[in-house]
């Protein structure tokens, strides 16, 4: 098995980063999830979900910050703060302490989502624990639902392609899915069989340590969007299970390092 893409999302829910070389911290891959969008009355966080707008948000990496772009309302440079008050922001019914954008990098998403929001970031990542079900002491996650990193097989997207397929329904991308590692040279639902065991990666380990259950971000296509039924419709058809409607493992570091495009995948 090799790694066959890589993705980052700077800002939960927002558009992704693909990269052919990333860093792996405790937290999860460098620069994932290290943002968020949430309601600026409610201070709970915003997804696609509900807003299928945060998706045309594309945020890049800059030395200082994020730069925004959105083909309506154009650029936006907003430098990481690194002082002043705290904010407690709301994720999954916990609350997580971040530190405000600023009102103008607010506004901005506040235009693109069509209601009041504020951008917040995650200074200090180890705020956040794993839940302790799945957890060991010490692990922490940034702003991901509750993960460090997803990892997803290419051959079981083609199982799920053939099924909708048999359905006579279009064909649906990996990135439905918002995985951080796509895997490949490896048969379908062979992951399942993961979970428990330990994936090297490169020179880092991860824990395969929960399978991931899909909700309806999945139907949003990344590209336009636009609102479906699939996959989940499918899924419920051929990967229902007690946990949920599965496709993908979570994982947890065991180390930090570097992984590549191309480097081999080894189950331990």
């Amino acid at each position: 098995m090799r790694v066959a893409a890589l993705f980052t999302y700077p800002i939960k829910s927002c558009y992704r980063n693909e990269q052919r070389k990333v860093t792996v911290e405790p937290w999860g891959l460098a620069g994932d999830r290290r943002w968020i969008v949430v309601d600026a009355g409610t201070m709970k966080q915003l997804t696609q979900r509900e807003l299928p707008e945060l998706g045309r948000i594309v945020p890049t990496e800059t030395a200082d910050g994020l730069r925004l772009a959105n083909t309506r309302e154009g650029e936006l440079d907003v430098p990481a703060p690194t002082d002043g008050p705290l904010l407690a922001v709301e994720i999954w019914r916990t609350r997580v302490l971040g530190r405000p954008a600023g009102a103008e990098a607010d506004a901005y998403v506040s235009k693109v989502v069509g209601q009041d929001a504020r951008l917040v970031y995650l200074d200090d990542p180890t705020r956040r624990p794993v839940d302790p079900m799945y957890a060991e002491e010490g692990d922490r996650v940034s702003f991901a639902d509750g993960f460090p990193v997803l990892v997803t097989n290419t051959a079981s997207l083609v199982a799920v392609n053939d099924w909708l397929a048999e359905d006579q329904e279009e064909p649906i991308v990996m990135n439905r899915f918002r995985p951080n590692l796509v895997v490949d040279g490896a048969p379908a639902w062979v992951e399942d069989g993961w979970l428990g065991c330990r994936l090297q990666v490169g020179d880092v380990l991860f824990r395969a340590v929960k399978p991931c259950d899909r909700c309806v971000l999945t139907t949003v296509d990344p590209e336009t969007g636009e609102k479906g039924r699939q996959p989940l419709r499918i899924l419920g058809k051929h990967r229902r299970f007690p946990e949920g409607l599965l496709f993908g493992i979570n994982l947890i570091p065991d180390n930090t390092g570097t992984i590549q495009i191309d480097d081999p995948v080894r189950v331990i």
